[in-house]
């Protein structure tokens, strides 16, 4: 699922202008670190861990701490502009939210690459086992884990 066309900036220019806003309206200051981490996310189509959200900015001239970091990633989740998403590796990953609808999560397990997918088949189906178990379904979760096709090609990581 592409989240925004490569070389689109118009959403990421709102995301920032709206990250500004949160900002100020919760007096916090507006910070070139904290530009830079949520600039690093809203222009990303993947799925980013705060390592390498840290890396990124590093490689924009950009100094921002650890601390920082995970700070102005709680702030953008906080804000709604960000996703957390744990898929159970031991870290965070982060992505825009850009009001895209519910979808579902396949995570390599040799490279790490997150895809996005959505089925209406799942969503109806999940209502259902809801439902015959005495459920009024709320929300649900899935993550299918195993080898991207790339890696299943190559033998190896694609990194």
């Amino acid at each position: 699922m592409t989240l925004q066309a490569p070389g689109d900036r118009s959403g990421q220019r709102d995301e920032m202008s709206q990250f500004r806003q949160y900002l100020r309206e919760h007096n916090l200051p507006v910070t070139q670190q904290r530009l830079a981490i949520a600039g690093v996310i809203f222009a990303s189509d993947r799925h980013l861990s705060a390592e390498e959200v840290a890396s990124d900015v590093t490689a924009q001239g950009e100094n921002a701490g650890t601390a920082t970091i995970y700070r102005t990633l709680d702030l953008l989740v906080k804000s709604g502009l960000v996703v957390e998403r744990d898929f159970g590796e031991g870290f965070r990953r982060f992505e825009p939210s850009r009001g895209i609808p519910h979808h579902e999560h396949m995570l390599c397990t040799v490279c790490g690459r997150v895809d996005e997918f959505r089925d209406e088949r799942l969503e109806r189906m999940t209502t259902i086992i809801a439902e015959s178990h005495g459920y009024s379904r709320q929300r649900h979760r899935l993550v299918i884990y195993g080898v991207c096709a790339e890696c299943q090609r190559s033998g190896g990581p694609r990194r």
